[in-house]
Parts: C-alpha cells; structure tokens; sequence
C-alpha cells in the first residue's frame, strides 16, 4: 500500500522535470524583449484563438514536429515557451531541444502570468 503514494510522488516529480531544466524570463522581461524573442504557444488551437500574447506562434505541444514548419529558420534564435500551467510548454521545450533549439526559455507564469502583468492579449 505504500507503493502507491510514493510511486503518485515519482510521477509528480517527474512530470514537472522538463520545465524545470529550462530558464524562465518573467512577464516584465519578455515584454521588454519582444522583438530578439520567438514567443511560442504551445496549447491547443482553441486556446490559442482565445487569446495569446501577441506575436506568438502556436505550437501545440501534443504535435510539435507537425509544426515545426512553423519555425523554419528560428534555429539560433531565443524562444519563449508559455501555455496554461508550464507543463506542456516543459514537454515541448524538451522535444524542441531534441530537434536543435537551443536557446529555450519558459515565460514565468505562463499564460494567467502575462495577463496578470496587464499587457495586450491578441486574439
């Protein structure tokens, strides 16, 4: 029966460690840096419509090599990857690393943070 919570607290861990191995830039910095960033958003279309930070690409993390075209020649570039949570943009930071993107940041607060900060949203 103890099994069960430590294996629960594994998961947990180990769901979060992708975000965690990449820097996060906060609202404050990311807007002051728009234009040498790619701001990439990794949730669903849907979400995406809804509003986003503007400028950002949408790159849903569940097909990230399906839309890699998206980001043809972004190769040495900064990008930024936000979502709802950060779990997702963890997940897809760590396959855009594995496809040769390197210099990968998170934006602090993802999503909710950016519109807490009070700065534009696009729809």
């Amino acid at each position: 029966m103890r099994l069960i919570p430590l294996l629960l607290l594994l998961f947990c861990t180990l769901a979060g460690a992708d975000e965690a191995r990449f820097d996060k830039l906060t609202a404050q910095q990311v807007h002051a840096s728009l234009p040498q960033l790619v701001l990439v958003d990794v949730r669903s279309p849907e979400e995406f419509a809804e509003g986003h930070v503007p400028g950002a690409v949408n790159l849903p993390h569940d097909a990230v090599t399906d839309y890699l075209h998206l980001l043809q020649g972004q190769q040495q570039r900064h990008l930024v990857l936000y979502c709802r949570s950060g779990r997702r943009a963890g997940l897809a930071a760590a396959q855009l690393q594995q496809q040769g993107f390197q210099q990968i940041s998170m934006l602090e607060g993802d999503m909710p943070g950016w519109q807490e900060q009070g700065f534009q949203v696009q729809k």
